[in-house]
């Protein structure tokens, strides 16, 4: 039976080239029941999970915080997640959980079935378990992404890839991971999005490098975010990246090319030479761990 419910032939050819809504029924699997999150949580690796709290305004993305969750249990987490304002990010899942590698397994075997030529590597699926009213400053991911509701509502808006929402040097920064993903936000970008107000049984995937922020309904959430790369989104990648040096390196100003055309080979073999001689060093944003979840209490924040 199909997790999608429906896939038609326009959805199938334009899926990792432009934002698509669909329905599914993943929800109604037991391993997104409370009892299946606790022994996610339990079993998930615990030096790998993100533990995060942030502000309100959707403006102040530099109030989005670390924190740590050790010695609690996974029924403990997923009453922290219940009863506070935090964001719990179990990325590549896949990779610690055969459960999840199975799953992977199903969701790709049927996009790639359902979307003549797609092929997919790199790929990541990432369970997000997240308080009433958190959110997710705005932001853009490297990779093709799709997101999937499967507990609570969230509403999702996604920006054009393109001026004022997000720039070619500010794209090249990125890539060349000279800065976070999140960064500057006008309110007033709101008006040139595409919202997706998703409940369990949703999905929405969106245009590689589509910026977007996400803000929970006043209830638990939970959702599965998959990213994942085809040898087109890669390609795209690259061109950024040769971007970035050309500009730094010789004070270029190029654009980039999407598709397999000559320019667009030949910088990629510019960014490969790039990324063999070091040319360029990231300079990733490590953020600190600052606060805690209390043990008695899991929904507090403490200090270290």
């Amino acid at each position: 039976m199909s997790l999608i419910t429906d896939w038609t032939p326009q959805k199938g050819a334009a899926f990792g080239k432009a934002n698509l809504a669909f329905k599914h029924g993943l929800h109604e699997r037991p391993m997104f029941s409370d009892a299946g999150l606790e022994e996610l949580l339990d079993r998930y690796p615990r030096e790998k999970l993100g533990v995060f709290t942030m502000g309100e305004d959707p403006v102040a993305w530099t109030t989005w915080r670390k924190g740590a969750a050790n010695g609690l249990s996974g029924s403990k987490l997923l009453e922290a997640a219940q009863a506070g304002r935090i964001w719990l990010n179990l990325r590549q899942t896949n990779d610690h959980l055969p459960e999840y590698a199975r799953l992977g397994d199903e969701i790709f075997s049927e996009k790639e079935a359902m979307s003549p030529g797609l092929k997919t590597f790199k790929r990541d699926l990432g369970m997000l378990i997240s308080s009433a009213n958190a959110q997710v400053f705005y932001h853009l991911d490297v990779p093709l992404v799709s997101l999937w509701q499967l507990r609570g509502q969230k509403r999702v808006w996604v920006y054009p890839v393109a001026d004022p929402y997000v720039g070619e040097e500010t794209l090249e920064r990125i890539v060349l991971k000279e800065t976070a993903e999140q960064f500057t936000f006008d309110p007033a970008w709101d008006a040139g999005a595409e919202v997706h107000d998703l409940t369990p049984g949703k999905m929405v995937t969106w245009e590689q490098n589509a910026p977007h922020r996400i803000e929970n309904g006043p209830m638990l959430n939970v959702s599965l975010s998959i990213e994942f790369m085809t040898p087109q989104a890669l390609m795209r990648a690259n061109v950024i990246y040769a971007n970035g040096v050309l500009r730094r390196r010789l004070g270029a100003r190029p654009t980039i090319q999407d598709g397999f055309t000559p320019g667009a080979l030949g910088k990629l073999a510019i960014a490969r030479a790039a990324k063999a001689l070091k040319l360029q060093t990231p300079q990733e944003r490590v953020l600190p761990t600052s606060f805690r979840l209390d043990v008695k209490r899991p929904g507090m924040l403490l200090p270290v």
